[in-house]
């Protein structure tokens, strides 16, 4: 996905906010890709907890965003292009207009955002996904699983504890949808083009698109391995600061 925008510039002509945050996404992902077990600290403390999980600490709901997948994770190089990319295109747009300050902070309450809805959708679901999760892990119906934890509390709160340390998050993908959303709202009318597909879509329906898929996504577990409902909450937590921009009428301008 890229903006039809001829006056790009250079890396070093890069806003600040948007520069340092391309620093330390990349850096930490280097870092973590050519040394995994480096990598595996860091993730560990880093990246975002289950609330109920022992290794939870309320800074990750911060320091998860700057996190990428690894090279040798199911996502390959994927995971870290599409979003540093989309930080590039997007975020030297919106900072250049909104300023360094606003732009840093719709920026991190986007992501805020992203963490507190994944972990009420971990909440919300935890008994369900464990269930379901031991099931597959040992070829049971879901039926026979919960009669088997019914009959021993004990095993059943081991076990919780086991899949809660399992729960973990990384990425700037909840703030990633926050800027979407807010370009959307700024330029709704710039064209726009997919990868691989020659036909301009306004930003406006690109960004409803974008927002119906990964509900639909989220509800029916497709890509179940993405945080879907994070992403919707990054685009969530963008919609108050738009809005009340919009009222004081410093949307499209006039920095802070």
């Amino acid at each position: 996905m890229f903006v039809n925008d001829r006056n790009t510039g250079n890396f070093f002509r890069l806003p600040p906010a948007t520069k340092n945050l391309l620093i330390v996404n990349i850096g930490l992902w280097l870092l973590c890709s050519v040394m995994p077990s480096f990598g595996d600290t860091i993730y560990d403390y880093l990246g975002l907890h289950y609330w109920g999980s022992g290794s939870f600490n309320p800074l990750q709901f911060v320091t998860y965003m700057f996190l990428q997948a690894p090279l040798g994770s199911g996502t390959g190089i994927g995971h870290i292009f599409f979003n540093m990319f989309a930080l590039y295109m997007f975020g030297r747009i919106l900072e250049a207009t909104w300023g360094t300050r606003r732009f840093l902070i719709f920026y991190l309450a986007c992501g805020l955002g992203a963490a507190f809805v994944q972990e009420a959708v971990w909440s919300l679901s935890f008994n369900e996904a464990m269930v379901s999760s031991l099931s597959e892990a040992n070829g049971m119906s879901g039926a026979m699983i919960q009669d088997i934890l019914a009959r021993d509390p004990a095993h059943a709160r081991e076990l919780a504890s086991q899949y809660a340390d399992m729960l973990l998050t990384i990425g700037a993908s909840g703030a990633i949808f926050g800027l979407l959303l807010g370009f959307g709202c700024v330029f709704p009318n710039v064209p726009m083009y997919l990868f691989f597909i020659p036909i301009p879509i306004k930003a406006k329906y690109l960004v409803a698109g974008y927002a119906v898929l990964e509900f639909v996504f989220g509800i029916t577990g497709t890509a179940s391995m993405v945080a879907h409902f994070a992403h919707l909450g990054g685009m969530l937590f963008a919609i108050p600061f738009l809005i009340y921009w919009h009222k004081k009428h410093i949307l499209h301008g006039r920095r802070y």
